[in-house]
């Protein structure tokens, strides 16, 4: 029975060291940078890029509906201020 047990541990080790192997794990920190940084250039190489033409029309897009935006919560708050004032006004009075 402690035989199996040994040999069922000794298994198991052999296959950590196997799959650590695979995953391209390596005891040289150095070896696993290099390793991250080519996995990266090829991750990059993947990604389809926005022409510049797209990429400056959305951005004046988003541009105008920022300045939209903003000028809508402007007003907005400088009516309520407005409406608050004469509130406060009518109330002191």
């Amino acid at each position: 029975m402690a035989e199996k047990k040994s040999t069922a541990k000794a298994t198991k080790s052999s296959k950590a060291t196997k799959t650590a192997k695979k995953s391209g794990k390596s005891s040289n920190p150095f070896k696993r940078v290099l390793n991250y940084l080519r996995e990266c250039k090829g991750e990059i190489k993947k990604i389809t890029w926005t022409h510049p033409k797209v990429a400056t029309k959305n951005f004046f897009i988003v541009l105008a509906v920022i300045l939209v935006s903003g000028l809508f919560i402007f007003a907005l708050d400088r009516g309520l201020f407005a409406l608050l004032g004469l509130v406060m006004n009518l109330s002191s009075t």
